[in-house]
């Protein structure tokens, strides 16, 4: 139990971030050469394989509790009001009057490898099912449900449905960036890290516009800071 801590801290910080982004190095075909040449060099074989296929530095195969909220930018909430389009909770999401969206942390994995040992380094995925947020104006209501976070890029995807039918299944719809993480707070059992920022993707935008009928939602749009709460017990 000692160890879950840090364990969960390390990947959550670059689950959240944009580091895990990086180059995708060489070596992707190197796999086909020790079986076209036993011959040559038998001994190195057994480094090669370990360099393809590394065990990862730390696992969490169950991720689950508490949450991601996500303080809403006023760049985004006055895009918004400027539309009248109003957003508001879906499932077990809340937004408080403060104007911070929550969404439950339901499920998922992380792994973490040995920078430059794999690209990405950080692989898995962090669920939020049964919550979202949604979008109203007039007649149209737009909802962006069971958010999944991908930390090998660093994007959101999401079930988008306009007037209740799935428009989008699977849609990248914001970027995750790190930059300006804060340090690591620990409270009880409890892993805190907030400060990554949140933006709006390109077809996110192209998506809202063409079902709003605007041209307001562009690529890079400020969402709000996100703040993830996880259980490390």
């Amino acid at each position: 139990m000692s160890t879950k801590l840090p364990m969960i801290a390390a990947l959550a910080a670059l689950a959240l971030g944009a580091s895990a982004c990086g180059s995708s190095g060489g070596g992707g075909g190197g796999g086909q050469q020790p079986s076209q040449q036993p011959s040559q060099q038998p001994s190195q074989q057994p480094a090669q394989q370990q360099s393809q296929s590394p065990e990862p530095v730390a696992e969490v195969s169950d991720l689950s509790g508490e949450s991601t909220a996500v303080t809403l930018d006023e760049k985004f909430t006055g895009a918004l009001e400027m539309l009248k389009v109003t957003p508001g909770p879906v499932g077990d999401a809340s937004i408080s009057e403060k104007g911070v969206a929550s969404f439950p942390i339901t499920g998922g994995n992380v792994k973490y490898f040995e920078p430059g040992s794999v690209s990405p380094f950080v692989q898995g995925e962090i669920m939020h099912e049964g919550s979202g947020l949604s979008l109203e104006a007039g007649d149209t209501k737009v909802e962006l449900e069971d958010f999944v976070v991908n930390p090998g890029n660093s994007k959101l995807t999401a079930t988008v449905s306009a007037n209740g039918e799935v428009a989008a299944e699977d849609a990248e719809l914001f970027f995750l960036d790190g930059t300006n993480l804060k340090p690591l707070k620990t409270k009880g059992n409890q892993a805190i890290l907030q400060g990554t920022d949140v933006t709006l993707t390109e077809d996110a935008a192209e998506l809202l516009n063409e079902t709003f009928e605007v041209d307001a939602f562009e690529k890079g749009l400020p969402i709000g800071k996100a703040k993830i709460t996880l259980d490390t017990q």
